[in-house]
């Protein structure tokens, strides 16, 4: 007899990004004389041509696998070493950070290494994410078996949830360790800490004083920080860092996480990076110190053949004097974007945070709408497509996001959309600015 993976049918509702598939599927089936006008700006998908480089890169790369003298096989499970080389010394010792080539592994994306490194990790540990929350963070958990049953609501039963709200401005306090819960017993410190800047989905970022704050509470209780800078290169913010590396002692304690999505438009070549220095530690059941490194390593020979050559060389144009300029570019268009969406929500009254360091727009939904019910009146009557806070997690009810990926026409007529929507209905938001 063959047993489930039981850990999967804890998972609450489907998915939160094919529901909203799924709702807009029906929405157009219903409506198909309007079906060609809706506008998504929900999920966080480019819609800009690749950069040039990485196109030219490409193309090159498979002339050379057409030639028997210059084909490619298999490569090295980790990435090639030019390929590494490139990204270690471009994104961080040119800015004075101690990583090594050998200390990068790439693969397909970092939405999945977020949960592939859970797999050098034993079973049991306590995690905390920030709510709301990138929900691959806690679905990846519950089905590694880190999580308890569904709870009524939303969340899961034994993942901390650490609150991200208006007062503290949507950025994950520190926890204090005299916290307690409901009963009055003290609140185990987590071993794993997921953190997420800028941030997807309220596009706040996290400033050094918080993230050294932060290190500092993993040093002390021997955790993991996962810090996930997908959306780094749109963190314009002098004094919020772009890598965790900035923050001394984050070597001891923090892996990150990084990809070519949206810094590259690499959603459909897919390649992301995972940097995981030889100084970070876990620990055996017995309190024996454990190196992480030669285990990630260990189980990409094992697992994986690799990110493809065609990828890996599109991947290393980025860093060529060309690539980092196209990049830029491609990061300015999309940034320009948000700027529009921002001042456009804005202007409605709608309070709003992001769209500054990040391409998403966080807006609170108008009074008399929970996230859903907001975001099936956008769908219904403007045409737009956005994403419900709630789907987020309970901190993000009464929320929406709104994504910058899109042509810059879309995004005016979006605007347009919005305020033709607001005046017919006059809605308000609950607290104007």
């Amino acid at each position: 007899m063959a047993f489930v993976n039981e850990h999967y049918l804890k998972l609450s509702a489907g998915y939160l990004f094919p529901e909203i598939a799924r709702r807009v599927a029906a929405f157009a089936a219903e409506r198909p004389d309007v079906a060609r006008e809706i506008i998504r700006c929900g999920i966080g998908d480019v819609t800009e041509a690749l950069p040039q480089c990485a196109v030219q890169a490409m193309h090159q790369a498979t002339d050379e696998l057409a030639d028997r003298a210059t084909f490619k096989g298999y490569g090295p499970g980790s990435g090639y070493d030019s390929v590494r080389g490139a990204i270690a010394q471009g994104d961080f010792r040119s800015r004075g950070l101690d990583v090594a080539d050998d200390e990068i592994f790439l693969s397909d994306g970092s939405k999945g290494d977020c949960g592939s490194i859970l797999e050098i990790l034993g079973a049991g540990n306590r995690l905390a994410v920030t709510d709301p929350v990138y929900p691959v963070y806690v679905d990846a958990n519950v089905m590694f078996g880190n999580a308890g049953a569904a709870m009524a609501g939303g969340g899961y039963e034994g993942i901390t949830y650490l609150a991200c709200h208006e007062a503290n401005g949507f950025l994950a306090d520190v926890p204090s360790d005299d916290a307690t819960d409901a009963s009055g017993a003290r609140v185990p410190a987590p071993d794993v800490i997921y953190l997420c800047s800028p941030n997807n989905p309220t596009g706040t970022v996290m400033d050094r004083a918080r993230l050294t704050a932060w290190v500092a509470y993993a040093r002390k209780h021997r955790a993991l920080l996962f810090w996930d800078a997908a959306y780094e290169a749109y963190n314009r913010d002098a004094d919020a860092p772009r890598s965790v590396y900035e923050i001394p002692g984050a070597r001891d304690c923090a892996i990150e996480f990084r990809s070519f999505s949206k810094s590259g438009g690499f959603t459909g070549v897919r390649c992301g990076y995972t940097v995981l220095p030889k100084s970070v530690m876990a620990y055996t059941r017995a309190g024996v110190a454990v190196a992480l490194h030669p285990l990630w390593m260990r189980r990409w020979n094992t697992r994986s053949n690799g990110v493809s050559y065609a990828v890996q060389r599109a991947a290393e144009s980025l860093y060529s004097a060309e690539g980092r300029a196209q990049v830029g570019a491609l990061v300015d268009f999309y940034m320009e974007n948000a700027r529009i969406l921002r001042e456009g929500a804005m202007q409605l009254g709608w309070k709003t945070w992001g769209g500054e360091n990040a391409p998403y727009v966080w807006c609170k939904t108008p009074a008399g709408y929970d996230s859903w019910q907001f975001f099936d009146r956008l769908l219904r009557e403007a045409r737009v497509v956005t994403t419900p806070g709630a789907g987020f997690g309970r901190c993000g009810e009464g929320y929406f996001r709104i994504s910058a990926f899109n042509s810059r026409a879309n995004v005016e007529e979006v605007v347009r959309r919005l305020g033709n929507l607001q005046r017919s209905e006059q809605l308000q938001a609950l607290e104007p600015v």
